[in-house]
């Protein structure tokens, strides 16, 4: 079903990023790191073969960020909740003091323009250390270079969570690739739980997506 080209290009250019990423998660973390090794090339290429448009990737962001800022300002330090989103699907995760700040949390994203739905996994409980935040950036980048090293899968077709060491999954793709890309995910060493946040889209649908022009673009500058 895949296209061997594309796919083989772009794993070249992944796999040697991956692993600077998790280099890198344990020094100063991952999201840290990649904001200063990953070149433009790289950066067009994930626009490049995301599956969303343009418009949702954008919105995306917007969500993410005016999500964290709201829950910083309705919780605090009281409570540790992370503001996911993919296509305009909200996903928050994280640790808060009781049922009204998780209940709270989930109203916050809620009513930030753009989001179409919200799925809340926050849980009740003591918040997270340093040391399980550490853990859980290893993991997601373990699993990120699972998928891309997985044939049949586009590895940036997901996006990877992960908190307490349950894994959550995103992206746009088939039953199929949900299902695979789970039992991958399963695999990797730390991983207590995969949840799928998935939004399906049919073979056929796909099909259309690998053969529009353009849509792996190795030269494609950041945008």
């Amino acid at each position: 079903m895949s296209n061997p080209v594309a796919s083989s290009a772009w794993k070249k250019v992944a796999r040697p990023f991956l692993a600077i990423s998790l280099a890198c998660t344990a020094l100063v973390g991952l999201q840290g790191c990649v904001a200063v090794v990953v070149g433009s090339a790289v950066v067009g290429t994930l626009a490049a073969t995301d599956r969303r448009t343009l418009g949702a990737q954008t919105e995306d962001k917007a969500i993410v960020l005016k999500g964290e800022s709201a829950l910083r300002r309705a919780l605090g330090d009281a409570a540790h909740v992370n503001v996911n989103s993919f296509n305009r699907r909200a996903l928050i995760t994280g640790e808060v003091a009781d049922e009204q700040a998780r209940l709270t949390a989930e109203n916050e994203v809620r009513a930030i323009q753009g989001v179409a739905a919200v799925q809340n996994e926050v849980i009740v409980s003591g918040l997270s250390n340093f040391s399980a935040r550490s853990s859980d950036a290893v993991i997601t980048t373990k699993v990120k270079a699972s998928l891309f090293d997985t044939k049949d899968l586009y590895g940036n077709a997901f996006k990877v969570i992960t908190e307490g060491g349950t894994v959550f999954l995103m992206g746009r793709v088939t039953q199929r690739e949900g299902d695979l890309a789970a039992r991958v995910a399963a695999g990797v060493n730390g991983v207590r739980k995969v949840v799928k946040v998935f939004e399906y889209i049919t073979e056929a649908e796909l099909k259309a997506m690998l053969a529009t022009p353009g849509k792996i673009d190795l030269s494609e500058e950041s945008k």
